[in-house]
C-alpha cells in the first residue's frame, strides 16, 4: 500500500528508528536535482540529530554533496563513464567497490528520490537492518522521468501530488520517515559555501561589480534569446555591472562570444568546475540565468538570482525560499528584458 507523506506537523513515523539511525540516500544526479535533494539531509537531522547519513551520488558531484557535514560518507556512482567503458576490468572494479560500500554497514533506512530504475537497484543492494523500508516515489510527477518500474523495488512507495517542487518532493519522501512536515524555508549547503572559492587565483581579475550570466543550457528551447542578452548586458553596464559569461563546452563558448560582442565591458570567463563557481556566485552583484544546476545553487545560497523559464514549468524548481530569487517566464511564456532587468534591480534591492 503506497504512503502518504503527512501533511501537518504531527508526528506519525511508522518505523521506531534508534536514537542514532543509519540512514542511505540515493540521488545521484543532476546538478539542480542534487542541490534541491539537500534540505532532505537537514530534514531528517532535524528529526534524529546524531543520524548517521550516507550519500549516493554521480562522482562529479561528490564534492558538491561533502558541502554538507550532516553527510557522514559521499558514495561515487559512476554510470555515465561506465556505460562507456562497460567491458573494461577497471570498470567492473569500480562496480565491486560501490557494492562493497553499499554493504558495508546495515542501515536502518533507505530514500531513493530520483525514481529511475538504476536508483532503485542501487537502493535495493544495500544491505539493511531486517525490518528496514526502502522508501521511493509511487508516482511520477508532472514532466518528471519518474520510471514505473522502480516502484517493485521500494518496500514503502510515497505517493505524492503530481505537481510537487524538487525540493519538495524529496522533502516528502523524507517525511514519510521522519513522521514530521517539512519545516520551512528549507535549508540546502553549510555554512562553508558562502566563502568557497571567493579567492581562487581564477577570479583574481574579476571587475568588482558584475552581473554573471549563465546563458548556456543543454535544452535549446530553455535558452533566452541573442537580441535580450544584448539589451540586458547593456542595461547592465550602464549600471555599472560587467556581465560575465560562463560556458562549459565549445558551442556555449561561442554562444558567450556572440553575447559578449554585442555588450560594452562584457567578459567571456575562462572555464571553471562547479565547485570553482561558488567564488564566482558569491562574489556576484547579482546573478541570472535560465534553467540550469549553477543558478539554482546561487538561488539555494540565497544570493541575488533572477532564474529565466522559457520552456519549462516554473513551478518545478523556482526558488520560493528567500526574497533575494525572482523567477520570470514559464513554460512557453518567455520573459522580456523589461521583466528580466525590473527582477534583476529588486533582487539588489535597488525597487524596479
Amino acid at each position: 500500500m503506497p504512503l502518504t507523506a503527512p501533511a501537518t506537523g504531527t508526528s506519525v513515523a511508522r518505523h521506531a528508528l534508534a536514537a542514532r539511525p543509519r540512514i542511505l540516500v540515493v540521488k545521484v544526479s543532476s546538478l539542480g536535482d542534487v542541490v534541491h535533494n539537500m534540505p532532505l539531509v537537514h530534514d531528517l537531522r532535524a528529526r534524529w540529530p546524531d543520524c548517521e547519513i550516507d550519500w549516493v551520488v554521480e562522482e562529479g558531484y561528490v564534492d558538491l554533496v561533502r558541502l554538507l557535514p550532516e553527510v557522514r560518507r559521499v558514495i561515487p556512482f559512476a554510470l555515465r563513464r561506465w556505460r562507456k567503458r562497460f567491458y573494461q576490468a577497471a570498470t567492473w572494479r569500480e562496480i565491486g567497490a560501490l557494492k562493497r560500500a553499499l554493504r558495508e554497514d546495515d542501515y536502518d533506512a533507505v530514500i531513493e528520490t530520483q525514481g529511475l530504475l538504476k536508483t532503485a537497484v542501487v537502493a535495493r543492494v544495500a544491505s539493511r537492518r531486517p525490518g528496514a523500508p526502502v522508501i521511493g516515489l509511487a508516482n511520477a510527477t508532472q514532466g518528471s522521468g519518474y520510471e514505473p518500474a522502480a516502484r517493485l523495488f521500494y518496500s514503502e512507495p510515497v505517493t505524492v501530488p503530481r505537481q510537487t517542487h524538487s525540493v519538495r518532493r524529496s522533502r516528502l519522501l523524507g517525511a514519510a520517515l521522519t513522521g514530521l512536515a517539512p519545516p520551512e524555508p528549507p535549508r540546502f549547503f553549510g555554512p562553508g559555501a558562502r566563502e568557497l572559492h571567493v579567492g581562487d587565483p581564477l577570479w583574481a581579475g574579476l571587475p568588482a561589480r558584475y552581473a554573471v550570466c549563465f546563458h548556456a543550457t543543454a535544452g535549446a528551447k530553455k535558452k533566452w534569446p541573442l537580441a535580450s542578452w544584448h539589451d540586458l548586458g547593456r542595461r547592465l553596464a550602464d549600471e555599472g555591472l560587467a556581465m560575465l559569461l560562463p560556458w562549459g563546452n565549445e558551442a556555449e563558448r561561442r554562444a558567450a562570444e556572440e553575447i559578449a560582442a554585442g555588450v560594452p565591458g562584457a567578459q567571456v570567463l575562462p572555464r571553471f568546475k562547479v565547485m570553482q563557481g561558488f567564488g564566482l556566485i558569491n562574489r556576484a552583484e547579482v546573478v541570472i540565468g535560465v534553467d540550469t544546476g549553477l543558478v539554482h545553487i546561487a538561488a539555494a545560497l540565497c544570493r541575488p538570482t533572477v532564474e529565466i523559464y522559457t520552456a519549462t514549468w516554473r513551478w518545478k524548481t523556482e526558488g520560493y525560499w528567500s526574497d533575494r530569487i525572482a523567477n520570470v517566464g514559464d513554460d512557453g511564456v518567455v520573459p522580456s528584458v523589461d521583466e528580466v532587468h525590473a527582477a534583476a534591480r529588486r533582487v539588489r534591492g535597488q525597487g524596479t
